[in-house]
């Protein structure tokens, strides 16, 4: 597929401002690679896998019905929890660039949002310090990479839990559930994801379930770049993170972009000039904590530290860091995903 010739710009960066917006251009292309957010001479996550337990886990992916299914939460500590608490830091691997789900606060410098609310806790649990933690900031097509390459222990990062992921990670029970949405200049024709996006130019970031869903049904929509999947592609229509998408929206080279309405809601919000088209998301998805493929007793414990935190009803932190971060753009949530169990 040859690419659109690039149309004119709508008069540079809305929302945002200029300089700010240009700034947020920059540092997301730059975030191309693994970069430590925070410094601390802690070694490789490690999971220590065996052979036997990813054979298992494989097997139980190629005949995925369930993913959401995890494993029963347990208080155990194991062979990866071990060399955490050895190391004494758990390593995270998160979003900088995603509003009031990992991002940092441009007056404190500090990393916020729901999702680093869990990494937190998850800390605390294993660690007795909420603060114990290393946190590295990864795009999201490098967060598997992250795991098997070693150089997280989980990725706390609105990923969604499907059979295909399952096939290279472990993932935790649910602990939010989303939906595919199209975002798009309040002005835009577009009025959904449907025949709408016939001809235009949509964005995505690779390794999402977005590109997913366009490679599966795309309306006529152009989504993908010249030489994708390759060095020589020019990150236009498909890029590394999914902020990008935002960045290109305003800057006017991409009409749309699809994504989890969890996070186009925190773009929305970054920017008024946009708005989440339709009346609703097209697709029900489950974030998960991952791990790598094999890490029982560090999904397990995951497990249990997400039973405490559903706890409580209104009063649980699930609720409270709901209320805090994601409430006003994603009204009307009462209460967090219930977990599901393997049997196996």
């Amino acid at each position: 597929m040859s690419r659109p010739k690039d149309r004119p710009g709508r008069g540079g960066l809305r929302g945002w401002g200029g300089v700010t917006g240009m700034a947020v251009a920059c540092a997301v292309t730059a975030a191309v690679t693994l970069l430590p957010l925070a410094h601390h001479d802690g070694g490789s996550a490690g999971a220590g896998t065996s052979g036997g337990v990813v054979a298992a886990d494989r097997t139980r992916a190629e005949a995925c019905t369930e993913p959401e299914a995890s494993l029963p939460a347990s208080g155990a500590d194991g062979p990866n929890i071990d060399r955490i608490k050895e190391r004494g830091k758990l390593i995270a691997g998160v979003d900088q660039n995603s509003f009031r789900w990992g991002y940092r606060n441009p007056e404190s410098g500090d990393l916020e949002g729901f999702d680093i609310d869990l990494v937190r806790a998850i800390a605390d649990d294993l660690l007795g310090d909420p603060d114990a933690v290393i946190f590295r900031a990864i795009p999201t097509n490098q967060r598997i990479a992250a795991l098997e390459n070693d150089r997280v222990d989980i990725v706390v990062r609105t990923m969604t839990i499907n059979c295909k992921r399952l096939e290279q990670v472990s993932f935790s029970t649910a602990y939010f559930q989303a939906g595919q949405q199209v975002l798009a200049p309040k002005e835009s024709p577009i009025t959904g994801y449907d025949s709408s996006l016939k001809g235009k130019r949509v964005c995505s970031a690779e390794g999402s379930t977005a590109y997913e869903a366009l490679e599966e049904k795309s309306f006529g929509a152009l989504y993908k770049d010249d030489f994708d999947g390759t060095e020589r592609a020019p990150d236009r229509l498909t890029v590394p993170n999914q902020l990008d998408c935002l960045v290109r929206l305003q800057l006017g080279e991409v009409d749309a972009v699809v994504t989890d309405n969890a996070l186009a809601a925190g773009q929305a919000a970054q920017d008024p000039a946009v708005e989440l088209k339709g009346k609703g998301p097209f697709t029900s998805e489950y974030y998960g904590v991952a791990a790598k493929k094999g890490s029982d007793d560090l999904v397990a414990r995951v497990n249990k530290v997400l039973v405490d935190y559903r706890a409580g009803g209104k009063d649980s932190a699930w609720m409270r860091s709901y209320e805090k971060w994601l409430a006003t753009g994603l009204p009307g949530i009462t209460a967090p995903p219930a977990p599901k169990y393997r049997t196996d």
